[in-house]
């Protein structure tokens, strides 16, 4: 897939361009339907609990993915572009980092 379309560069500048959750949740709405949200909300959550290592069996019970789904969301964890490792990372700072400030 080209990822470096015209198209496909403006939506990104779009979302750079948010500024808070409330903003993203707006956005995404207008973007998406409902059930694509939901969707995407449940492979980000099945990364998650992926990167926690918890089983595929756990993981379809608790999201509703099938087993093909979380398989293939493993796959781009593991080989995919970084996209999920590098937000996964960003995570595990932002939390270790409020943590750290007695926050958590």
């Amino acid at each position: 897939m080209n990822l470096n379309t015209i198209q496909i560069n403006n939506l990104t500048e779009a979302f750079l361009m948010l500024k808070n959750q409330a903003e993203m949740k707006k956005f995404l709405r207008d973007l998406l339907t409902e059930n694509e949200i939901k969707e995407f909300a449940r492979r980000w959550q099945a990364a998650r609990m992926l990167d926690e290592k918890n089983s595929y069996i756990a993981i379809v019970k608790k999201t509703g993915l099938s087993s093909t789904t979380v398989a293939r969301i493993s796959k781009w964890l593991q080989n995919g572009m970084g996209g999920y490792r590098l937000l996964l990372t960003r995570l595990h700072h932002h939390n270790s980092t409020l943590t750290g400030k007695g926050l958590s």
